[in-house]
């Protein structure tokens, strides 16, 4: 049942599967909630007020606006397209909810996250306002049925991803709706310049087509310049309008640390200090090691990445919100929306791709303006993998050209077929039969999606599906001599509606914790109901896919214009290298460093990064300087000047120590490197 539809009917806990059968299995489809208990004094389909101020007040009980707020807000009531960048924390969210309650019809929330949409639609609801939300895990009805409702006007938002736009359901729909403005969050995931570019926001842009006269927003808290012109044209602007807020967060100290023990390093900086953490690491096996680590020295601790399942990642989510657990330890699927404002530290273990996905993933921190720390722990063997994203990520075209035809022939697909064919995937086996490297590979689709050849779509788990085939009646004879299955028989009637009607998406562990089973423990139940033909179960799996988006090239013709390849290499090139300046410039304010990335350059030391803080400001002594230059030389790699870390008051002495280590022949200089004798 759909977090956002009306609420399945409320058995008794002691309901038996025969008491069961006959209850309603769905709210009827003609049901419209009447939001007289939310809000009784507000007509929905009209204006509430007049002035912002007054609504804020009322609902938020804020006394005015902050920054740029009332601008953007002043902005959308006037019909303008609007580009919003506010920085993490600046209240994004009043923008759109203010002046949407202030005019008439609903207003459409573009967001790339189901938790996402739960956080706002749960917070307006708390607020007395009308909210709804479609997405894939709701059944066909219960989307047919919140859409109906929007086209009734019984909701002033209406929440959805970007893949829901161009859905038959939802276009046919669309023309019914009275649509006060469109808003697309996380903006800058429709530009291609951008570090967090997704393809299914360029769906959002068929908006503008279908709603021509409709004003947009768009929001985001990361953008350059080049991304906020794109974001401009990709949603077709009729005119350019952006409201800047200042990107500075002058609670937030930014810190590099020189690392050569992270593990270490980390458990003595969340031992030293106090409040919620937000760990982030590359790798998902990165993520449940660290945890497991902080737990062993009594620091509690969870992981979380994109491969968990929704039930395990809202309970760990919820655990963390919540402050029953202090860390989470997590890949960068964690973030986005998380709406916790007590965060004290913000610790990086890996270097992120950008100087965007970094002040984003830092930003975290500190939401509730209370003093915060963000912390990146760097040493110079983070410096050359992430220069080595950059030949991974653009491989060589004559390398793209042949992994394009290793797959005609890893499906035998002939010259000018395949247009439109959705194949299967196997990744490994593809690499293991043609001797590729899997990133490579992912890497090279990507850049063959963008030229329009074909799609890769990762290997996701399915959902699990189901649906009763047995008629109501013939299960008062069914008799399984099985507590096990008519307790999930049970569950499953109790928690899920319309199963007797259509498929209907499941979680085996949230149907286990129901019938007091563990996930491993329901699979084979539902497979033996399946092979007793009384219900049709289809397990969730991980498969990946691809798809000729046009017909299949002969070898030698495929063509990457510079738009597609050498532009692009250019930006990524540019985002690695802005990266890795941050990590080893030692002379620079970090906040300041991070302010002009964004061309705001009217930004001022903040005084309490590692490069403004006086501690850091010492004078290393020669014994010191060569202790530095020792270990990061004693991984047996070549290493410019730089990763040294040193700073600019070092450099007299540090110079001096240089001469003296290649003299003495402990060190060689070569090819603008230095290395180890």
């Amino acid at each position: 049942m759909s977090d956002f539809s009306p609420e399945a009917p409320v058995y008794p806990e002691d309901a038996t599967l025969q008491s069961l059968i006959g209850a309603p299995s769905s709210i009827p489809t003609d049901y419209v909630p009447t939001g007289d208990s939310l809000l009784p004094d507000v007509p929905l389909n009209a204006a509430t007020e007049d002035d912002p101020r007054a609504v804020l007040q009322r609902y938020w009980g804020h006394p005015d606006f902050r920054g740029i707020q009332r601008d953007i807000i002043e902005s959308i009531l006037s019909g303008r397209d609007t580009v919003g960048l506010m920085p993490t924390g600046g209240g994004k969210s009043i923008t759109f909810q203010v002046p949407a309650l202030m005019m008439e019809g609903t207003c459409l929330v573009i967001t790339p996250l189901i938790a996402l949409m739960k956080d706002q639609v749960a917070n307006l609801r708390q607020r007395g306002i009308l909210a709804t939300a479609i997405h894939s895990g709701m059944s066909r009805n219960d989307i047919l049925r919140e859409l109906d409702n929007v086209i009734l006007g019984q909701y002033k938002f209406l929440y959805l991803s970007p893949e829901r736009i161009h859905t038959e359901i939802f276009l046919v729909k669309l023309h019914q709706m009275q649509v006060s403005f469109i808003t697309v969050d996380e903006a800058h995931c429709i530009s291609q310049w951008g570090f967090d570019f997704r393809p299914s926001y360029l769906q959002v842009s068929a908006l503008r087509a279908e709603l021509p006269g409709t004003p947009i927003l768009a929001l985001t808290a990361t953008a350059t310049p080049t991304v906020l012109n794109d974001i401009q044209e990709q949603l077709g602007f009729r005119e350019k309008c952006v409201f800047r807020m200042s990107f500075e967060r002058p609670n937030i100290s930014y810190q590099v640390l020189q690392s050569h023990d992270k593990i270490g390093d980390l458990v003595q900086l969340l031992q030293t200090s106090e409040g919620s953490a937000i760990v982030y690491t590359r790798s998902r096996s990165g993520t449940r090691d660290t945890a497991l680590t902080l737990e062993s020295v009594g620091i509690s601790a969870l992981y979380y990445h994109a491969g968990l399942s929704a039930a395990d990642k809202d309970a760990r989510q919820e655990a963390w919100q919540t402050g029953r657990t202090r860390v989470m330890v997590a890949t960068n699927a964690f973030g986005m929306g998380i709406d916790k404002a007590d965060v004290r530290l913000v610790v990086h273990l890996d270097l992120p791709d950008s100087i965007e996905a970094y002040f984003q993933e830092a930003g975290r921190a500190g939401r509730d303006g209370r003093p915060a720390r963000a912390l990146l722990l760097y040493n110079a063997h983070d410096h050359r993998l992430l220069a080595q994203r950059i030949p991974q990520t653009f491989p060589a075209k004559e390398r793209i050209y042949a992994i394009y035809d290793d797959v005609a022939c890893y499906y035998q697909m002939a010259a000018g077929d395949g247009e439109g064919a959705v194949l299967e995937f196997d990744l490994d086996k593809f690499c293991r039969v043609f001797h590729h490297f899997p990133v490579v590979v992912v890497n090279a689709f990507t850049i063959l999606q963008r030229a329009g050849y074909l799609e890769y779509t990762d290997a996701e788990d399915t959902r699990s599906r189901l649906m009763m085939i047995t008629q109501r009646d013939a299960l008062y004879d069914y008799d399984s001599h099985n507590e096990r299955a008519e307790a999930v028989l049970t569950a499953l009637l109790r928690q899920y509606s319309g199963l007797f009607s259509d498929y209907v998406f499941i979680d085996e562990s949230l149907l286990g914790k129901a019938c007091g089973l563990t996930e491993d423990e329901v699979y084979p139940i539902l497979m033996d109901l399946n092979r007793a033909r009384i219900l049709h179960y289809i397990p969730r799996k991980s498969v990946a896919h691809i798809t000729y988006l046009c017909r299949r090239i002969e070898p030698g013709r495929l063509h990457l214009s510079s738009e597609v390849y050498e532009e692009r290499l250019r930006q990524f090139e540019h985002r690695i290298h802005s990266m890795l300046r941050y990590c080893t410039d030692s002379d620079t304010c970090r906040s300041v460093q991070l302010l002009e990335y964004f061309d705001d350059h009217s930004a001022h030391p903040c005084g309490h990064c590692d490069v403004c803080d006086e501690a850091s400001t010492h004078l290393h002594s020669a014994a010191e300087i060569e202790q530095i230059i020792l270990h990061t030389l004693g991984d047996g790699a070549p290493h410019a000047a730089t990763d040294f870390g040193l700073r600019h008051n070092d450099a007299e002495l540090a110079g001096e120590v240089i001469d003296q280590l290649l003299d003495s022949g402990r060190i060689a200089f070569r090819h603008g490197q230095f290395s180890l004798c």
